[in-house]
């Protein structure tokens, strides 16, 4: 459910085709608004967001609060070219394994549905801790999806979401990264750390209902070659999968609950 076309680490298991590209920028308009609450940049502040695509929520955050400048590290030259502009948002090319800037350059850094698809997240998180100023902030939001609920119960979505977990670990990263943000904060040298979660709670009639079923279907068929060159999903079960969301959008009695895992430490 990330914003990105590549990980730091090179495969990335949602693709880089333009229905992606549609599918991540409908997920900035229904979540951005919250992490930038959740955020609180301060006037003035300088700020990294590590993993930045195609700079929807950087200039959002940039635009949160007066003189507030924020750095898109991005490791893809084409997203940095396709990239939102801003005066207050400059776009940089780098590995957030190794991110180009001295140490203490940056008031608060984030991330943001990028450590699910790094091998090295520990290394991510001290590196962002490095580039922050002594007493400043860094911040992630991550999934866990196995919180991922629907109602009335779809089997084989069901079926094939337990397989997009098991492609995404052959591929180095974990859908379920959220459940270790603390541990992993702690590791990267972390000591005061604060924990929270953000709901995604909709219903048939709600105003974005459709929206976020629609965003699932996204990451089901983003990740249908890569399920089926390797031989872990058939198309069957995965146009069943699809049928069965979509069906959820015509059905009065339809919910979806999931939740997003969030963590933000001081240095």
């Amino acid at each position: 459910m990330s914003e990105r076309t590549a990980p730091p680490d090179g495969a990335y298991i949602h693709g880089t085709e333009p229905p992606e590209q549609a599918r991540l920028a409908a997920l900035n308009r229904m979540t951005n608004r919250a992490f930038v609450e959740f955020l609180g940049v301060r006037p003035g502040a300088r700020v990294l967001e590590v993993g930045s695509g195609l700079g929807l929520l950087a200039v959002e955050v940039a635009d949160s609060a007066d003189g507030a400048t924020v750095v898109g590290l991005e490791r893809s030259p084409a997203q940095i070219a396709a990239a939102r502009r801003s005066p207050n948002v400059r776009y940089v090319e780098g590995d957030a394994h190794a991110i180009d800037f001295p140490d203490a350059s940056f008031d608060v850094a984030y991330a943001r549905y990028l450590l699910e698809h790094v091998s090295r997240p520990d290394r991510v998180l001290a590196e962002m801790r490095r580039v922050v100023r002594p007493g400043g902030r860094v911040a992630v939001c991550e999934n866990d999806v196995s919180l991922m609920r629907v109602d009335p119960p779809c089997a084989a979505f069901e079926r094939v979401w337990g397989l997009f977990q098991d492609h995404q670990r052959s591929l180095g990263g974990d859908a379920r990264i959220g459940a270790r943000l603390f541990r992993l904060m702690r590791g990267a040298g972390f000591s005061e750390i604060a924990l929270s979660v953000l709901p995604e709670v909709h219903w048939f009639g709600s105003p974005n209902f459709k929206a976020w079923i629609e965003n699932v279907i996204g990451n089901v068929e983003s990740a249908r070659q890569g399920l089926l060159e390797t031989g872990l999903a058939d198309g069957a079960l995965l146009d069943s999968a699809s049928s069965e969301l979509a069906g959820l959008m015509q059905n009065p009695d339809a919910s979806s609950v999931f939740v997003w895992n969030r963590a933000i430490a001081t240095r």
